[in-house]
């Protein structure tokens, strides 16, 4: 199974892949890990996604095909994936698609956790002030939550279109988050 959890920046995408990954064996493909892992190589693209990042823009889609296109073999012995911030354009869904197509697979379910923008603006100040994340820099976070909401807008449509968008409350506890996206997926 593939499955998209769907929402902005520190919504809680990471701690519920992570849960799924440790209950259901699959593969948690998160892009935000995949470029903090670049940015610490040092590398030439891990210094241009930070010089990016740092500016509180989004990777262009042409930098995260190819990280996630990378893991797609990891997910497939795995049995399935969980993309974890992954697409993020109608460009990357698309691409994303036609990636697992190849490869005889398809997503099966998008789970959207819906939250409160100010309540996330709270939760990421207090994450900064705790770990210090750069990319979680209460201003270069505004700027993202920004792009992702007009950037991502028509994915909603994209994927109801496909009857695979299903809403799951973000706001509460992460063991009621969980209990709610469990009974998504165990339709």
């Amino acid at each position: 199974m593939n499955i998209i959890l769907f929402g902005p920046p520190a919504a809680g995408k990471g701690t519920q892949a992570k849960r799924l990954v440790a209950e259901r064996g699959m593969v948690q493909l998160s892009t935000g890990d995949m470029l903090r892992a670049s940015i610490a190589s040092g590398s030439e693209l891990g210094q241009e996604v930070k010089a990016i990042m740092d500016r509180g823009d989004l990777v262009t889609d042409a930098i995260v095909v190819r990280l996630i296109e990378a893991r797609l073999p990891e997910a497939d012995a795995g049995g399935g994936a969980i993309f974890d911030g992954f697409p993020r354009t109608l460009a990357q869904a698309e691409a994303l698609d036609a990636m697992l197509a190849a490869r005889g697979s398809q997503i099966d379910r998008v789970i959207r956790l819906k939250v409160d923008d100010t309540a996330l603006i709270e939760r990421v100040a207090t994450r900064f002030a705790e770990q210090g994340r750069a990319d979680d820099n209460p201003d270069s976070f505004k700027v993202r939550l920004g792009a992702y909401n007009a950037q991502t807008a028509p994915l909603l449509p994209y994927y109801e279109a496909q009857g695979k968008l299903v809403d799951v409350d973000g706001m509460g506890t992460i063991e009621a988050v969980a209990s709610a996206i469990n009974a998504q997926l165990d339709l």
